[in-house]
């Protein structure tokens, strides 16, 4: 077994395999680029190894012995193994297979995560993809620890840039969101955020850029910032409450559209004036970390999304 295992090589098993497709020493040798002289000691070779003829010479060609038998079958199981893996490794290379994980925060995900996702999958079927859709701490702390291979995010105060390739993103317009009926939805004229004053709010908690673009167009116009407030990330918790209230809830454009075209919850967005404009979030990546294919292919369609929509 040990000899077996040790001796017979790749070359040996495309050689029992190809002659017994073949059923010519000839014919083997030309499919496998070989010589027939050469092909006829390597099969002496196996025979040598294992002890017993493993191919007979009739008039209709070489026919396998009980013993080829057994060999051909392991040979052409390897073939198909070695086919199949040489698929595999060209899908990984050219990035339609392979494991990625992006993370990005809402707005950011809905205008060119999905986008990037929808291009990507249509011919990498076996890519193994997890979006994580989640506040910008977080991504940042996962980016960091090797969660991400990339993130879609603004750079938190603390970071250094350096240490990372940023890809500059799109600004995002803030939309109003509130429940089908609202009081507000009656107004014939774009409001004003005076005329926001005093309502409750769904907001995300302080220090991140939508609180912060919302109250600092609060203040500009002298109006007192949002005050009644329940603070959360989670949209479906955002459109739950809003449903049973005339709270108001400040969201990305990217996201207000696609409550709009899915008429999730039945939500509405108020006509507001001036608009409100988030700095631009950012695509993000470890400069240290190198990305597999499919991770590189997903990245360069993100910011395609990112740059020309």
């Amino acid at each position: 077994m040990d000899a077996l295992l040790s001796r017979l090589t790749l070359r040996h098993y495309r050689l029992i395999d190809a002659i017994a497709r073949h059923g010519q020493l000839s014919l083997a040798a030309e499919a496998l680029g070989m010589t027939q002289p050469a092909a006829s000691r390597a099969l002496a070779e196996v025979e040598k190894v294992v002890g017993r003829k493993l191919f007979l010479r009739g008039p209709k060609g070489m026919t396998e012995t009980p013993l080829g038998e057994v060999l051909t079958r392991r040979a052409r199981a390897l073939a198909l193994d070695l086919e199949a893996t040489a698929k595999e490794v060209d899908s990984f290379r050219a990035g339609r297979s392979g494991s990625v994980r992006v993370g990005a925060v809402t707005g950011a995900a809905v205008a060119s995560v999905v986008p990037a996702l929808q291009k990507l999958k249509a011919d990498a079927l076996d890519a193994d993809i997890h979006v994580e859709v989640t506040h910008t701490e977080a991504l940042m702390q996962g980016l960091e620890s090797g969660e991400f291979d990339f993130v879609l995010c603004r750079l938190p105060s603390g970071y250094d840039a350096r240490r990372f390739d940023v890809m500059r993103g799109r600004v995002e317009v803030v939309e109003f969101l509130v429940r089908r009926g609202h009081p507000a939805l009656e107004a014939q004229a774009p409001l004003s955020l005076t005329d926001l004053e005093g309502l409750p709010w769904v907001i995300q908690a302080p220090g991140t850029p939508m609180r912060e673009a919302v109250e600092h167009a609060f203040l500009a116009q002298e109006v007192p910032p949002p005050r009644e407030t329940i603070n959360t990330t989670s949209l479906l918790v955002m459109i739950a409450y809003l449903q049973s209230s005339d709270a108001i809830s400040p969201i990305s454009h990217d996201m207000a559209a696609l409550l709009r075209v899915t008429e999730a919850g039945g939500m509405r967005t108020l006509r507001v004036r001036p608009s409100i404009i988030i700095p631009p979030y950012l695509l993000i990546r470890r400069k240290d970390r190198a990305m597999n294919p499919l991770a590189t292919r997903l990245l360069e369609l993100v910011f395609e999304a990112m740059t020309f929509r």
